[in-house]
């Protein structure tokens, strides 16, 4: 394997965990229920993103072409991601779950 592909695997693996990272940080340091949905719905999807891109670029590069797995997970995290988490926002929504003041969008009184 040559050396660009090697440094772009890379590139694409390091992003994606730094990602991944935030994303983590984000869910265990913002303060309340709605601010949290955002770390692992933006950030912890792109980073998985960019793993899949690298796992796409290896296997790619081994000879073996496009995968379809990486295609249908990518596919597959895109469209749950927000779902799921617009599914939590609404249930929280309806059970009046508790946010801080600097919360923007308050359909109802604490």
């Amino acid at each position: 394997m040559s050396f660009w592909i090697e440094a772009l695997i890379c590139l694409f693996l390091i992003l994606g965990s730094l990602f991944a990272l935030v994303g983590a940080i984000g869910l265990y340091r913002l303060p309340d229920f709605f601010t949290r949905l955002h770390g692992p719905t933006k950030a912890t999807t792109l980073g998985v993103g960019g793993m899949i891109i690298a796992s796409m670029i290896f296997f790619g590069s081994q000879g073996d072409g496009l995968s379809l797995h990486e295609l249908l997970i990518t596919l597959f995290l895109f469209i749950t991601a927000p779902v799921s988490a617009h599914m939590l926002a609404k249930a929280a929504m309806q059970q009046r779950v508790k946010y801080i003041e600097k919360t923007q969008g308050k359909p109802w009184d604490q």
